[in-house]
């Protein structure tokens, strides 16, 4: 299938959420089914400074990461329809919010904190959990972004009990149905 067929406003898929949430895997999916570019804003940002994003967060900061970040949500085209993965903190600036509701439908992918705390826990070199609580600091930052990404979300899909590709059949499913009546909107909702 492909997204034209499921997206007559030929908008692109923005993928958010907490980094375990599966963002670059749904994503991946989602390309192959698709047939869509797919843009990636960690990658293009890691590209751009020729370094890891753990390397970026050492030697630069969070803020000049962040700023990357926002830089690359300039860049993204918006004449062709898209896969756009967005990093977990994406949603921090205000400036990046109203990019992406300008870039497509905000696609939300979320579970619950312990699923996420331990897929986010398997690579080791996430920047943000480098503390002496990783478990507590996952919990603050969820905390705090959770209502962030409701906030802005057009579709959400939980992916606790999901696979990647369940998740993006969820997703597509949830976009023909957007599209199939767009005076009702599909409320923000748990699948």
């Amino acid at each position: 299938m492909r997204y034209w067929i499921v997206n007559g406003q030929s908008r692109s898929i923005v993928l958010i959420g907490m980094m375990g949430a599966g963002k670059s895997s749904v994503g991946r999916c989602l390309h192959r089914r698709t047939g869509l570019a797919l843009h990636d804003t960690d990658e293009i940002v890691a590209a751009k400074f020729g370094m890891s994003i753990p390397e970026i967060f050492d030697e630069h900061g969070e803020k000049k990461f962040r700023e990357a970040e926002t830089e690359v949500l300039r860049r993204v085209r918006t004449e062709e329809q898209t896969i756009i993965i967005t990093g977990g903190g994406i949603v921090l600036r205000k400036e990046n919010v109203e990019i992406l509701k300008r870039l497509g439908v905000i696609v939300w992918l979320d579970g619950d904190e312990e699923t996420l705390f331990t897929r986010a826990s398997r690579k080791r070199n996430r920047p943000l959990l480098q503390t002496k609580n990783p478990r507590k600091t996952f919990s603050q930052i969820l905390g705090a972004r959770r209502p962030l990404y409701a906030n802005i979300a057009d579709i959400r899909v939980g992916t606790s009990v999901l696979t990647d590709e369940e998740v993006a059949v969820a997703i597509l499913a949830k976009l023909r149905r957007m599209n199939a009546k767009p005076e009702s909107p599909i409320p923000a909702t748990t699948s």
